[in-house]
């Protein structure tokens, strides 16, 4: 029986909720790789490796930016392609993309390796940390690959309706990872660099195993036209880069946000830094968690766009409503009334300003997850159907007011406490256009536009990436 699913038949709800449902489980197994990464830093190395590994995390966050714009990028895309059934057309795409992210990887290793150390200096890394944060970030430079092609495979399998797949590979991976990051450390004595190595290897046994798999699958579809597939288009191109880069600048911004509030936070020392890394990973874990699943709207969305059944797309935004909310209730009151023993599972000790800051942040933040769960599925609707420009305002107004605000605020009598504000400011206003936004959309214009798109062959497509940016 094939995995592939088409989402464009059956009740919104239920196929959305059996399509997201693996997907939600699959970010988490995603985000105990940086977990077990800060959980073994902290236990069994100390709290200086612990605000070492986060230190660093800031700055894989731009390299994972151009990842996840690569991954949506190829998905929202293929998507559109699988709803209409254009099968050849998928297959191209798909090759374009294995191309030019891999293209787009060198590149971006070479700045890494080049640019690094300059980097950690620039967020003001503490001397005493500055060796170990640079010796995480090389080799987590060097695993870039896998990360890359690992996003796009399952960018790949989200949009021909299969998210059961990529999740089995991730959990296998990142259950490994947990065992091989005691086993590097503790065992082996390998400090920081254990906690690399282990992530490294687990990263590409399921990179390899995910792109055999779609590979496999894509030879699997009967193509609609006779002639062999081209491995490269250019007109494709136009459209996966008019979908990716948008992406990729919306994430790359908000991990140069982050960094710069990262800089804000290393001038409080390693006791703040520790904290707030325990308790930014509990908060990633909520965050990515929403926009995975905000990505199996889009998803949704493509698929019906392609499809031409725009009442479906307005079903699945009520669908994934109900959806995040039922998730973030629970997680709110967990975060909020045992924050301080979350935080406290990457700590030394449960006490003391480390576990007194990751506490405070829990606490300030985790009553908005509800605000920024709506935010996260209007944008997964506006970023299915090609909306970029207006995805990419509401992505911009909560970042600039998070930066602008944690910036300002850290220099009053409010300290780290005004830090912490930023988030649910930013979060509340950006909701608000998101939802706006999303109300206002003539969804009758889009599957109009959708349908007159220009055939792949066709040398000119300005028309085409005009309906994908706008």
């Amino acid at each position: 029986m094939s995995l592939n699913r088409d989402l464009t038949v059956g009740k919104p709800g239920k196929v959305l909720l059996r399509f997201c449902l693996p997907l939600f489980a699959s970010i988490i197994f995603q985000q105990l790789y940086n977990i077990a990464d800060s959980f073994v830093a902290g236990k069994f190395i100390g709290n200086d490796a612990l605000a070492a590994v986060g230190n660093s995390y800031e700055i894989t966050l731009i390299f994972i930016a151009f990842a996840f714009g690569c991954n949506i990028g190829c998905s929202v895309i293929a998507a559109q392609l699988f709803g209409a059934k254009k099968f050849s057309d998928l297959k191209t795409l798909v090759y374009t993309v294995l191309i030019s992210s891999g293209v787009l990887c060198a590149v971006l290793m070479a700045c890494g390796f080049l640019f690094g150390g300059a980097l950690l200096k620039l967020i003001r890394t503490p001397t005493e940390l500055l060796a170990d944060s640079k010796l995480y970030l090389d080799i987590y430079i060097a695993g870039l690959p896998f990360m890359f092609y690992y996003n796009v495979a399952t960018g790949i399998f989200s949009a021909m309706g299969d998210s059961k797949t990529p999740f089995i590979f991730l959990a296998c991976s990142s259950t490994a990872n947990i065992g091989m990051d005691i086993l590097f450390v503790h065992s082996f004595s390998m400090g920081v660099a254990g906690v690399a190595w282990a992530t490294f290897i687990c990263q590409g046994v399921s990179c390899i195993l995910a792109v055999a798999f779609v590979l496999k699958r894509l030879h699997a579809i009967e193509s609609e036209k006779p002639e062999k597939v081209p491995v490269f288009s250019w007109s494709l191109f136009g459209r996966f880069a008019a979908v990716a880069v948008p992406s990729i600048l919306q994430q790359s911004f908000i991990s140069v946000g982050n960094i710069i509030i990262q800089s804000v936070i290393n001038n409080f020392g390693a006791a703040v830094m520790a904290g707030y890394s325990s308790a930014v990973k509990l908060n990633n874990m909520v965050t990515t968690s929403l926009t995975t699943l905000g990505n199996g709207i889009s998803s949704f969305t493509a698929q019906n766009l392609g499809a031409a059944k725009p009442e479906r797309i307005k079903a699945g935004f009520a669908a994934g409503l109900r959806l995040v909310f039922a998730i973030c209730v629970p997680l709110v009151l967990l975060y909020f009334f045992a924050g301080r023993q979350l935080v406290y599972v990457f700590l030394e000790s449960p006490t003391g300003t480390a576990a007194d800051i990751g506490m405070r942040f829990l606490r300030i933040i985790s009553p908005f997850y509800l605000i920024v769960a709506a935010k996260l599925v209007a944008d997964g609707v506006l970023r299915g159907a090609g909306m970029m420009k207006k995805f990419m305002v509401t992505t911009f107004s909560d970042l600039t007011l998070r930066v602008v605000l944690a910036a300002v605020l850290s220099k009053t009598a409010l300290g780290t406490t005004g830090i912490w504000l930023a988030w649910p400011i930013g979060w509340s206003i950006a909701t608000a256009l998101s939802l706006i936004f999303y109300g206002t959309a003539d969804w009758k214009k889009y599957v109009k536009k959708n349908e007159k798109s220009i055939p792949v062959e066709a040398e000119n497509d300005e028309a085409e990436l005009e309906m994908q940016t706008e």
